[in-house]
Formats: structure tokens, sequence, C-alpha cells
């Protein structure tokens, strides 16, 4: 098996690793992993009965659009068709 492939790889991520400790990218991204963490234990979570509520209610908004969006297609279309035939 040749290794000078996978070599290449480790020595370019190695040296990507420590020019980003070097400038203080890790310290900074760690940092910012944990304060996120911290936010995310402040959050009030939806219970699994609002979390259903709220995706029933979604899937109900999006079969009316779709409704919507198909009725005015149809009705868009006959105007048009309508207007071709006086056109004509």
């Amino acid at each position: 098996m040749n290794w000078t492939p996978l070599l290449i790889w480790v020595v370019v991520v190695g040296a990507l690793f420590f020019f980003f400790w070097q400038k203080g990218y890790i310290d900074r991204l760690a940092k910012y992993v944990g304060e996120t963490r911290e936010e995310m234990k402040k959050c009030q979570w939806p219970t699994r009965e609002e979390l259903w509520q709220s995706t029933v209610l979604i899937f109900l908004i999006i079969g009316f659009l779709g409704l919507f969006t198909l009725v005015a297609d149809f009705v868009i279309l006959g105007a048009v068709r309508v207007l071709m035939a006086v056109g004509a």
C-alpha cells in the first residue's frame, strides 16, 4: 500500500491545526461552543404535545397554500385562454 498520500494529508492537517492553534482560533472555537451550550440550556424547549401541534399546523398551512396555488393557477390559466380566444 502506498502511504504517501495519507502522510501528506496528515502533515497538511497537522500544519493547519498548529497554525490555527498558534493564532488562537482553537481557543476561540472552544469558547464559542461552550457559550453556545450554556445558552442552549437556558432555552425553553417545547413539550411533545406543543411540537406535535406545531407540526400539524405547519402541514395544514402547507396544504392550504398548495391548494390556493393550484386554484389560482387554474383561474389564471382559464382567464388567459379566454383572452387568447377573444384576441384570435
